[in-house]
């Protein structure tokens, strides 16, 4: 039997225990309700999509082209809308997630107002947004559910399929994926990281991303100025993130660990020390030090160590901070990806300056060396600029390998000379588009990357198509700007958006209205609603 109809026969025997009181009650209705709403908690959200992304990496160390993607989404909709697109297109949600962005959070979903990248927005910002998005894609399966539902009492009022229609409902392939959820740099010491992660997780987070940052002067990943932590505070994080996970019963939730120290240059704290070799020992060894021959060389509130048999001064800033060694990013990013994944983490964030293969293997080629199975969750920033990056790399393999690139401008002579218009057509910039468009799977097969993210494409998506519709609205094609290059689109592209009020949930409130109160239900449908246009 169905187990759609298994679910009628269980609420009907529960209904005719209360025949007396609950005649207005349809089972049938009842069994559609429990399936528009599969998930009744966030924990049960986190539970489902952990257990996917621990498929996900099983099958990705098994095959490298079996990685996962996403998209940043600030918005409930924008979120509801890509897993509606990817479902509609690809068929499944299969290796498909979301990424929620703390810079998008603090640019655009700040009680302040627009922030900028530095933890500033409120906390309880991120796991709003993680509950709202899951709001929506539990509505995008309420939504399709109830189209079947709706074909399946036409097929039975007219001899059709019936079981074929069966067959769909009790096969469907929910909206919600896992979330990657961004929580900076924990918010504070570890408890406040601790307290955070236990909200975002109760709204449905398997995975959280944190960085090594220091908390309060946390910096965007693609901005200078960035200081981090010594390994014990940042593993002291993702022991409370972990600690966070067990407590809710979470067993195989998902650390994602960040290190910026690529383009990290400055450090807040001297580390102490207990043994030589120690974790702390080696942050040290990274400091930019002046050795002290004689005490005398020492001025006032001078801060010394000894280091190696030496008596080193490190260099402090005039803000107290202090200095790394010029040149020692890749090897404090080895070090940090090794001791995070030693000690709790699951997956590894490098924030690199440029989206380079070849730069990115190397680091992983090297943390392998002692993680055999390291996987990298890569930004596939829109910080970056692609088209230059990928032309650049281009160039420089021409010239390397002696190619004739006098039609070009020289990068190194001309700023940006290769982002000209004119040059899209040419063989230069499609070899470079090809290298773009392979990019993931380049990656993923050289470099361990498991999961590949855009962080802000939706912002920059919105601020495009607005552009677009704007200019033309308030420009000479009016009310055309929209028809054509939006609502015509929708319809060719038979887009859930046409018919708005179905989509935003009126034709699901108005079965319930049914449900509830039968034919004394006052309904927005019907006839002479204008959404029957489409």
């Amino acid at each position: 039997m169905s187990a759609y109809l298994k679910e009628i026969k269980g609420l009907t025997k529960l209904r005719d225990g209360h025949q007396e009181t609950w005649k207005g009650i349809s089972a049938e209705y009842a069994a559609r309700m429990r399936m528009q709403n599969r998930f009744k908690t966030g924990l049960d959200i986190a539970q489902y999509t952990a257990d996917i992304m621990r498929r996900d990496m099983a099958d990705y160390d098994q095959d490298s082209a079996q990685y996962t993607q996403s998209l940043g989404c600030w918005h409930g909709f924008t979120a509801q809308q890509l897993a509606m697109s990817v479902k509609k297109h690809r068929g499944t949600m299969d290796k498909s997630y979301i990424y929620l962005s703390g810079w998008m959070v603090a640019a655009l979903r700040s009680q302040f107002g627009p922030l900028p990248d530095q933890s500033m927005h409120e906390k309880t910002s991120v796991p709003s947004l993680i509950e709202e998005i899951y709001t929506f894609l539990k509505q995008a399966d309420a939504r399709e559910l109830r189209h079947i539902f709706i074909e399946l009492d036409e097929a039975r009022a007219n001899g059709g399929d019936v079981d074929s229609i069966l067959a769909r409902i009790d096969g469907f392939q929910t909206h919600v994926v896992p979330i990657i959820a961004d929580i900076d740099a924990g918010f504070g010491n570890e408890e406040a990281t601790y307290l955070l992660a236990k909200k975002m997780i109760e709204a449905g987070a398997c995975a959280i991303q944190v960085e090594n940052q220091v908390s309060d002067a946390k910096q965007c990943g693609h901005q200078a100025g960035k200081v981090t932590v010594p390994h014990e505070d940042f593993l002291s994080k993702i022991n409370a993130i972990r600690y966070a996970f067990l407590e809710l019963g979470i067993e195989n939730g998902i650390i994602v660990a960040r290190t910026d120290s690529l383009g990290a240059s400055l450090t807040q704290k001297i580390p102490v020390s207990k043994e030589r070799g120690d974790l702390a020992s080696k942050y040290n060894d990274f400091l930019e030090t002046n050795e002290i021959h004689d005490l005398k060389e020492l001025q006032e509130n001078d801060i010394t160590i000894h280091q190696k048999g030496r008596l080193v001064k490190p260099v402090r800033l005039d803000n107290g901070l202090y200095s790394f060694r010029e040149g020692t990013g890749f090897d404090r990013v080895v070090l940090d990806c090794v001791t995070s994944l030693t000690h709790g983490a699951d997956l590894l964030w490098i924030e690199t300056e440029k989206p380079n293969v070849a730069q990115i293997a190397e680091m992983v080629d090297e943390v392998r060396k002692f993680v055999p199975d390291a996987k990298l969750v890569y930004n596939n920033s829109p910080s970056f600029n692609w088209t230059l990056a990928f032309r650049e790399q281009v160039y420089g393999e021409w010239v390397a390998a002696g190619k004739d690139v006098s039609a070009y401008p020289d990068p190194a002579k001309t700023d940006k000379g290769l982002m000209s218009v004119d040059l899209d057509d040419s063989e230069l910039a499609a070899e470079a588009d090809a290298l773009v468009q392979q990019f993931q799977r380049d990656s993923s097969r050289e470099a361990g990357i498991f999961h590949h993210l855009i962080t802000l494409p939706t912002y920059h998506e919105t601020a495009l198509g607005t552009d677009i519709l704007s200019e033309g609205y308030f420009g000479d094609l009016g009310m055309l700007a929209y028809v054509r290059d939006v609502q015509r689109q929708e319809i060719r592209r038979d887009m859930a958006s046409v018919k708005h009020q179905d989509l935003a949930g009126s034709n699901i409130g108005d079965d319930h209205k049914e449900y509830f109160s039968g034919e004394n239900a006052l309904l927005a449908g019907g006839k002479d609603n204008t959404m029957n246009q489409f």
